[in-house]
């Protein structure tokens, strides 16, 4: 790797700096600094052409004393166990601070999903599935779309998982996966609730400080699920978009871009270049953008000591896991940018992942204004005892945040004690 730091190791140094200040109980932090169980299958799949090829896929359980492993699968090239340990350890941390009943896991399989057919990414869902076999479950494991996977594939997943039981068990798993589609037991509101909730976070960020959002100017790195929904959420509350960047390159308009055209254009192009009526930008002048807000909402590490530097705004919402690298997050500090941290501002969609599964245990459909009132009340009570955190601490955003998870299970297990 020449020298460059893991993504696990990044997340370790956070979880120290809030654990050194929270002084948390050494023997408990042995305990949080590691995952639990960490899966590695590999599995021969045949293509359409009648050849076998073999995929690696990954389940890292990192932590389940708060609740069931919970998190999301990506079908992705750079899947490795490092990354996957590192989005595991954040799902613990988040699910703790906006106190869902859940624990900390993540997954996915190291391929690119767009060189493989409808029908092969069907038989590598299954059988990833059916080698995962006991290891989830909807009271033990409860996987997730994350980046490249979907509705479809939660269906596949949970079609696969329920034929491996008895018939008469069935019908009572529906909550092994969630973001399934609404037929077969998703929850309305899931698809856009990461966006969704990245929106209600600004929201209260800007009353806070008494801003008007129908004043403020942001732009989003990645126009995928989170993007876009954010982008379309904020555009309801009055803000304006004024550049996106995505893979095929970055667009700016000073006077706004619709959320909605963009992300029509993007269902019919996956392209954001193409996008009409806009000036088009290389990736530094992206990242100098004035505006009142930035959300990377792509991959880890793309705010860096190297592009810390260029940014032009007052505020990160961090919609992405992991996009601020620890040496980014120094030079952000000490320039007075305020970041509302991954494991807050993008805990919206496992909160929604959490209400999808009540659902299913209790064979009950909530209406969209139920989800988004309820999803809304708890990010906003989450975020408060952040800022409370950090007020009283005398820390940053993001410390914060992992003060406010790590102290709620050291309770947890010095309330149950270690067995034996």
């Amino acid at each position: 790797m020449g020298g460059k730091k893991s993504l696990f190791q990044n997340v370790i140094e956070q979880f120290n700096k809030a654990a050194d200040i929270a002084n948390i109980n050494p023997d408990i932090r042995k305990i949080l600094e590691q995952p639990k169980n960490e899966i590695i299958v590999r599995m021969p799949v045949r293509m359409d052409n009648g050849k076998y090829e073999i995929f690696t896929g990954y389940r890292v359980q990192h932590n389940d004393v708060n609740g069931p492993f919970k998190g999301g699968l990506r079908y992705h090239p750079s899947v490795d166990i490092d990354e996957v340990r590192a989005l595991a350890a954040w799902m613990t941390w988040k699910t703790a601070v906006v106190h869902i009943p859940f624990g900390g896991a993540k997954g996915g399989i190291q391929l690119d999903p767009k060189k493989y057919s409808l029908r092969e990414l069907e038989r590598i869902t299954r059988r990833f599935t059916f080698a995962l076999g006991d290891s989830i479950g909807p009271d033990y494991d409860i996987p997730a779309p994350d980046m490249n996977t979907n509705a479809q594939i939660m269906a596949w997943i949970l079609d696969t998982y329920q034929s491996t039981l008895p018939a008469h068990q069935r019908n009572s798993v529906l909550g092994v996966v969630t973001g399934k589609p609404i037929a077969s037991g998703g929850s309305i509101g899931r698809e856009k609730a990461t966006g969704q909730g990245v929106a209600f976070v600004i929201k209260r960020w800007a009353e806070e400080r008494g801003k008007d959002l129908s004043k403020l100017t942001y732009f989003v790195q990645g126009y995928g699920n989170v993007g876009s929904w954010a982008a379309r959420c904020l555009k309801k509350m009055g803000a304006t978009l004024v550049g996106v960047e995505d893979v095929s390159g970055a667009i700016y308009c000073k006077k706004g871009i619709d959320p909605d055209a963009l992300a029509k254009h993007m269902s019919e192009t996956r392209d954001v270049k193409t996008f009409s009526g806009v000036k088009q930008l290389s990736h530094k002048e992206f990242f100098s953008i004035k505006a009142d807000i930035f959300i990377p909402a792509a991959l880890e590490s793309q705010i860096t000591e190297e592009t810390a530097p260029l940014l032009n705004v007052g505020m990160v919402a961090e919609g992405a896991n992991g996009p601020t690298s620890n040496e980014g997050d120094a030079v952000l500090l000490q320039r007075g940018i305020e970041v509302i941290p991954d494991i807050l501002c993008n805990a919206g969609g496992v909160t929604v992942s959490y209400y999808e599964w009540l659902q299913n245990k209790r064979s009950e459909y909530w209406d969209l204004q139920e989800v988004d009132t309820k999803l809304e009340k708890r990010l906003r009570d989450a975020y408060d005892r952040v800022r409370q955190t950090a007020v009283d601490k005398k820390t940053d955003n993001r410390t914060a945040a992992y003060i406010n998870a790590l102290k709620l299970l050291e309770e947890i297990y010095l309330e149950r004690g270690i067995y034996p």
